[in-house]
């Protein structure tokens, strides 16, 4: 297959769709990839009279919205370097990683702007604000200046009016730092993460190949944040390429949220994170899926099938219909619900991937999948198991490739720690059967030597847990070698079934005790304490758990 450039796909998408959608705020009407073009010229102009030169590095900080997307291309397609910095980072963390990764330019969303404090920004030399693209803070009274007299530069560049021959960009060396992606933190502190645009190249070439249903007549939907690389690369970029119309939730994607942009966009891929999933899966499915008559039904033959085929229905349906398939990452998916949704044959796949990758390491189309697989490796990515029996003894998972980060950015020591002998060292433990399908097990940072040796995944006994009724999330720990967990209640639910609060405790013994039940004698739950708010998440909606590890 030749070899794509990025600069090169995105100038010729504009130039190819000029007349057709291209970016829509969910409820608002469409941007054009005419005026795509002409915002990206006009942000190139004041980049350059800010001083801004090719290599530069330019801060990203706002929630997901169309302007987000044209400030993103405008930054890569100036030659200038992109810091996505990710909406739900507090400001005081924000400032410190916009002044970590030496940007002199921030774009920002009005209420991210509303918490930051400009003064502490010590090399920006601007900040510009993504709604109407308005100057809101400068240094020096030439900025202003720039600004103010910006439609005289715009006309005088180009006086017959922005066409499509003007869209004309430099393309990209294929090593050459793309971006900055500064890692959302589930057990650290967030590691600037540097991608070549080789990386970004790579994930594109496997979308190019996995994902085949998308053209200029399709539509997208824009659930996760683009300050990810799983959202900017599946749900931005790759959809920007080929011409698909992109409607961006600016809003938590909440069940409700989400099924109403469904039912009324009706994209043709879905991409998204397990909890996303299992939230549908909990709130309309499992309730029905409870009922006795249900039960008896599903055990009855013929009208089992007949019954799983229009729950399968009913689901694609809500899903929007159009979509080829629900492509999830980002997290390991609960068992339960994904033994059910392959049982009923719904359209959906599990990936695997990290930041330093770009992120994409492991996929397979939905009709070859596994359960509790995350696919197989992708043709750009080498992958193996750090282990002596890589099929029944899990190993760390070691990658090395075309989508590997060049290091984190001003951080050698902990490039040290995961780039050796010329593989990426992930973290992640795994087995990997006869044909190649990749099985996580979790974390190496969170695996439980127990007293007699055996090693203890705490996300699989968490999987156990999250499916009890009345668990909405758990997390499970060491305490004086003693497996201890934390579990955030279903209290709505606890409400309707007539329980009061002094008969939480009883409720939660009953939890440990069934999932123990399920477990082997060494991965027992000894002690278990209610969750009272919901954990602190990263923006895949993992739960941070290096915040609660004191917690026992």
């Amino acid at each position: 297959m030749e070899e794509i450039s990025f600069i090169a796909d995105i100038e010729r998408s504009i130039i190819n769709n000029w007349g057709r959608p291209a970016l829509s705020d969910y409820k608002s009407g469409p941007i054009p990839f005419s005026q795509v073009g002409e915002r990206i010229a006009r942000l190139h102009i004041l980049f350059e009279h800010f001083g801004i030169n090719k290599g530069d590095h330019i801060a990203l900080f706002s929630r997901n919205c169309a302007s987000w997307a044209i400030s993103f291309f405008a930054t890569l397609t100036y030659g200038a370097v992109a810091v996505p910095i990710l909406h739900e980072f507090k400001a005081q963390t924000a400032e410190h990683l916009i002044n970590h990764s030496d940007c002199k330019l921030l774009i920002v969303g009005d209420m991210a702007w509303e918490n930051i404090d400009a003064e502490n920004l010590k090399d920006i030399h601007a900040v510009i604000l993504m709604q109407g693209f308005q100057l809101v803070y400068y240094k020096e009274e030439k900025y202003k200046q720039v600004f103010d007299n910006i439609a005289n530069l715009f006309k005088k560049k180009y006086p017959k009016g922005f066409q499509k021959k003007d869209v004309k960009y430099k393309y990209e060396n294929p090593e050459d730092l793309a971006l900055i992606n500064y890692t959302s933190g589930t057990t650290s502190a967030s590691k600037g993460v540097m991608l070549p645009y080789r990386s970004l190249i790579g994930n594109q070439e496997l979308a190019d190949r996995a994902i085949t249903n998308l053209d200029s007549t399709t539509n997208s939907i824009c659930m996760l944040p683009m300050a990810h690389m799983y959202g900017m690369s599946f749900e931005l970029i790759t959809e920007f390429r080929r011409g698909t119309h992109i409607h961006f939730l600016s809003r938590v994607p909440s069940p409700k949220i989400v099924s109403q942009a469904l039912e009324t966009i009706k994209p043709d891929i879905i991409i998204s994170v397990p909890l996303i999933i299992e939230k549908i899966y909990k709130t309309k499915l499992k309730p029905i899926l409870d009922k006795r008559l249900v039960k008896t039904l599903l055990k009855t033959p013929y009208i089992n099938e007949k019954l799983l085929k229009l729950i399968q229905t009913g689901l694609h349906t809500a899903f929007g219909e159009n979509f080829y398939e629900v492509i999830i990452g980002g997290a390991a998916m609960n068992y339960e619900v994904e033994a059910f949704l392959k049982k009923i044959g719904f359209r959906f796949t599990v990936g695997y991937g990290m930041t330093e990758c770009g992120p994409l390491i492991c996929y397979a189309d939905w009709k070859e999948t596994k359960l509790g697989s995350c696919g197989k490796a992708v043709d750009e990515i080498e992958l193996r198991i750090d282990s002596a029996d890589p099929q029944n003894i899990p190993g760390e998972i070691l990658v090395r490739g075309k989508n590997t980060m060049i290091g984190y950015y001003k951080n050698e020591e902990e490039t040290a720690k995961v780039l050796k002998d010329g593989w990426l060292h992930t973290g992640d433990l795994a087995v990997m059967d006869s044909e190649g399908y990749v099985f996580i097990k979790g974390r190496i940072k969170n695996m439980i030597l127990s007293a007699n040796g055996q090693n203890i995944y705490p996300e699989e006994i968490e999987d156990k847990l999250n499916s009890m009724e009345y668990v909405n999330e758990s997390l499970v720990m060491d305490k004086d070698g003693k497996i201890t967990a934390l579990v955030n209640l279903d209290l709505d639910k606890l409400d309707r079934d007539g329980f009061k609060r002094d008969q939480y405790n009883d409720v939660l013994e009953q939890i440990r005790k069934d999932t123990n039940k399920e477990l082997p004698s060494y991965e027992h739950i000894a002690q278990i304490f209610i969750q009272a708010e919901e954990f602190e998440k990263t923006p895949k909606r993992s739960i941070k758990r290096y915040m609660y590890s004191h917690k026992k």
